[in-house]
């Protein structure tokens, strides 16, 4: 899958924080130009690479979002990972390699189910969970018997890689719960002095995380199926339809775990793969979702301008005329929602930027990477939603019947809410 770069740097090694907790490491920052040949991008990444091997962390560019890396061999380095984002221990993380050498050392077994889709997507936006071998790092995997491994398709991460001679576990480069960075800038914004440093490559491509599917179910020559499916447990860069194209339609599911996180006691359920169980990629406002019209939108914002409140709109270009708030920011175009899969991250840290009390957003159609945008978009709004087909609903429904049958507060917000 190729990779298209929107912005490029020259080699300039500098300090930008001298805030970091340990006491005699700065936050470096080490510029990467990916037009440049491998022996120049391998240059720009040498000392990088060094602390890695050292078991410091660096963020680092690829093709989806900005990473954290650390080395999976090292307890201490994958500590430092969870310390500096803030995030849940029980949340696993990804392992970046540079080659299928590097995969088959860190699982137990590639399967040929695993073996066709990574033929098929990599180096690209795909995670393939399998089972586990070696001493990896028992934070990497969050105590599971299964570890995701993708091979980015980015010259500086790839190069990054090899240099450091180790794969490297990643999540992205952002406070936990923030949304995740797409430039070097959001991950100084996050981490600065929290970190070894940062390689800027310059903006990312896709703009979402890679997808994560689970292969370990078809260990000793097991056929995928519509009975035994590839199961997707966070939707990303290479859709569910981009999926079936090689293994087969009706042979690729979606987890129950995109929306349930609890089993059926009524206990938490350990996620198997990163954003499946935490809000994430929330601005510092709330977040609303609205299913309407445009019109239906602009009467949410005003009552909440009637209320006093500062109101953001997150929209498209086509509509941006449509609306009247304090705020309104563009993250796309409709007709093109790979352009808001690149652009939302930035969107909704651009709230971040300016007086708002709340934000509403439109919300898009779940075909191809729009399965994508809005998973991220739910979990950024913690499932706050806003119907405008329920609330037509509501008008007709006898008053006395209502409360039986309205949606659960915690999946639909109303108005009066």
């Amino acid at each position: 899958m190729a990779f298209e770069q929107k912005c490029a740097a020259t080699l300039n090694p500098h300090l930008f924080a001298d805030k970091t907790p340990q006491a005699d490491l700065s936050s470096l920052l080490w510029v990467a130009n990916v037009h440049d040949k491998p022996d120049q991008i391998t240059e720009a990444v040498r000392d990088a690479a060094k602390l890695l091997a050292e078991n410091e962390v660096v963020a680092f560019p690829t093709e989806t979002v900005y990473g954290l890396g650390g080395n999976i061999w090292s307890d201490d380095a994958i500590n430092k990972i969870y310390l500096a984002k803030g995030r849940p221990s029980d949340n696993p993380l990804i392992i970046h390699v540079a080659s299928i050498e590097q995969w088959q050392e860190i699982v137990t077994e590639v399967n040929p189910v695993a073996e066709k889709l990574a033929k098929a997507f990599w180096p690209g936006p795909l995670s393939i969970i399998l089972k586990k071998k070696g001493p990896i790092s028992k934070f990497v995997t969050a105590g599971l018997d299964t570890v995701a491994v993708r091979m980015p398709d980015h010259p500086v991460a790839l190069a990054l890689i090899r240099e450091a001679k180790v794969p490297i576990a990643a999540p992205s480069a952002n406070l936990s719960g923030k949304p995740s960075p797409t430039a070097a800038q959001h991950v100084i914004s996050d981490l600065a002095g929290r970190i070894a440093g940062v390689v800027d490559g310059g903006l990312t491509g896709v703009g979402l995380e890679s997808t994560v599917v689970d292969c370990s179910c078809f260990a000793d020559g097991a056929a995928v199926s519509s009975a035994n499916p590839v199961v997707i447990l966070r939707p990303g860069g290479v859709t569910k339809e981009d999926l079936e194209s090689v293994v087969g339609a009706g042979n690729v599911a979606l987890d129950a775990g995109l929306w349930e996180h609890h089993g059926a006691s009524g206990a938490a359920v350990q996620p198997r793969a990163p954003g499946m169980k935490y809000t994430h990629y929330a601005p510092r406002a709330p977040l609303h979702l609205v299913d309407g019209s445009t019109a239906y939108l602009q009467s949410l914002v005003d009552q909440a301008t009637a209320q006093g409140q500062a109101v953001g709109v997150l929209t498209t270009s086509e509509r941006k005329s449509s609306y009247r708030a304090d705020h309104v920011i563009i993250c796309g175009s409709r007709s093109d929602l790979a352009s808001v899969a690149q652009h939302l991250y930035d969107s909704l840290r651009a709230f971040d930027l300016v007086p708002v009390d709340v934000i509403y957003s439109e919300v898009f159609p779940e075909d191809g990477i729009g399965q994508a945008v809005m998973n991220r978009l739910e979990k950024a709004a913690g499932r706050k939603l806003h119907r405008e087909q329920d609330k037509k609903e509501q008008v007709q429904r006898p008053a006395e019947a209502e409360s039986a049958d309205s949606p659960s507060p915690s999946a639909v917000v109303g108005d009066a809410s």
